[in-house]
């Protein structure tokens, strides 16, 4: 069943600026004109209703959206890298990955909901960004900021009102098929459902989601067998329907074990509301013995249905029962409130902080600081002078004399591994 997998998503890194100058007749100083590079392309995920299956991410677990392109003459700036979509099935949740922490980032509930997991890098300013009163010909740009990476979990939970439960070979597939279009595979022997199929089912002018979910095994809760795959999926119908062998020995022994397992795994899975189903009354020797089998549940209990799901008798009951619990259920949850929006002030990018590491070594840290650095040549001299430049108009500088740093000292900025020798 693929219902659970890990991948890493990177946004595409920013284009390159462009180091150009304006060469037209009769404009014999026309100055710079390097345009900037494009943005690179965010890394998005949406849910689609049309999937039921994270199948596509088994076999590819790298994706990386397109880079900018780099700037041009004439200011023109780079194409930005084109959106990455990631489509996956409604009931999805997406967690980030880090140092063996699991994040929830959101849950896609519904068809056309989406979330940017990764921003793409912006692009490089140009040359004509870094023009000046005291420099009027700058032949330095900035590099592409790097794209977003993270590591995600794509966690797949059935979104369906009814599920369908029991041990393997039970007949879901086949109630499945009978009550709905939907086609799941059948077939005489168990485990035959490896992942979780969804129809509708249409009941007058009313209708719900029904899914075939795979069958469990003594255990299941411990994770033997499809465990916890399967008890994934059942966490989110709001009714479940226990369909049961008819023909095996001791039906009353096989809906103990799944309840046992449903508990197992979670209390409130345990307390769903249910109706017990008893399959294959198209054989004889289940038909001959209804009585017998409905004697054997508590008195307390709602009496078992009977159907076929070969035949197709019973069904119906099966159906409007189903179809009434629904509604009730539905009679019983509370509405939803709507949430009040907070808004709090936007942060000031502006704004940085300095501190002495050690005798030797300051850090700066700082959103706007950390990324113009980050995206300069620091290794070419004139790059460099320009970043003298602008933390000096930024009173980045000034912050470091105030907190001792001279000539020779070490610059660290933000928590990256870029650092130098000051030299003002």
């Amino acid at each position: 069943m693929i219902d659970a997998v890990e991948i890493e998503v990177e946004g595409g890194a920013g284009g390159r600026g462009a180091v150009s100058f304006r060469r037209e007749k009769f404009v014999p100083r026309g100055g710079p004109d390097g345009g900037r590079g494009g943005r690179g392309g965010d890394v998005i995920v949406i849910a689609n209703g049309q999937l039921n299956t994270l199948r596509r991410y088994r076999r590819q677990r790298r994706f990386r959206a397109d880079s900018g392109t780099n700037g041009g003459t004439n200011q023109k700036r780079g194409r930005a890298g084109s959106t990455l979509l990631l489509e996956l099935p409604v009931g999805t949740i997406v967690s980030q990955v880090s140092g063996g922490l699991t994040e929830q980032l959101v849950d896609l509930e519904e068809d056309g909901q989406s979330l940017v997991v990764a921003w793409g890098g912006r692009g490089g300013q140009g040359n004509m960004y870094f023009r000046s009163s005291t420099n009027q010909t700058p032949r330095v740009a900035q590099k592409g900021e790097p794209g977003e990476r993270r590591r995600l979990k794509f966690e797949l939970r059935v979104l369906a009102d009814v599920g369908i439960v029991g041990l393997p070979n039970a007949g879901k597939s086949s109630l499945l098929r009978h009550l709905s279009a939907a086609r799941p595979r059948v077939a005489d022997y168990p485990f035959t459902t490896l992942e979780p199929h969804l129809g509708v089912v249409s009941v007058g002018w009313d209708e719900f989601v029904m899914a075939d979910l795979p069958g469990l095994i003594e255990g299941a809760a411990d994770g033997a067998g499809l465990g916890h795959d399967f008890l994934r999926h059942t966490s989110r119908t709001r009714l479940l329907v226990h369909l049961i062998d008819g023909s095996q020995n001791d039906p009353l022994k096989a809906k103990a074990l799944v309840d046992r397992e449903l508990a197992g795994y979670s209390a409130e899975l345990a307390a769903r509301p249910q109706i017990v189903v008893v399959n294959k009354v198209d054989l004889e020797e289940v038909d001959v013995l209804r009585d017998e089998i409905s004697a054997l549940f508590d008195a307390g209990e709602q009496p078992p249905l009977f159907c076929s799901a070969v035949t197709g008798e019973g069904t119906d009951a099966v159906v409007n029962a189903c179809a009434t619990a629904l509604a009730e259920l539905r009679e019983q949850e509370p509405l939803r409130e709507a949430k009040v929006p907070v808004v709090r002030p936007k942060q000031d990018g502006r704004r940085f902080e300095v501190e002495r590491v050690d005798d030797r070594v300051f850090a700066v840290r700082g959103a706007s600081v950390e990324r113009f650095v980050s995206m300069m040549e620091l290794g070419e001299d004139e790059a460099l002078a320009e970043t003298y430049r602008w933390l000096d108009r930024r009173g980045v500088a000034a912050a470091l004399h105030r907190a001792g740093c001279e000539p020779g000292h070490t610059v660290r900025i933000g928590r990256s591994r870029i650092r130098w020798e000051w030299e003002r």
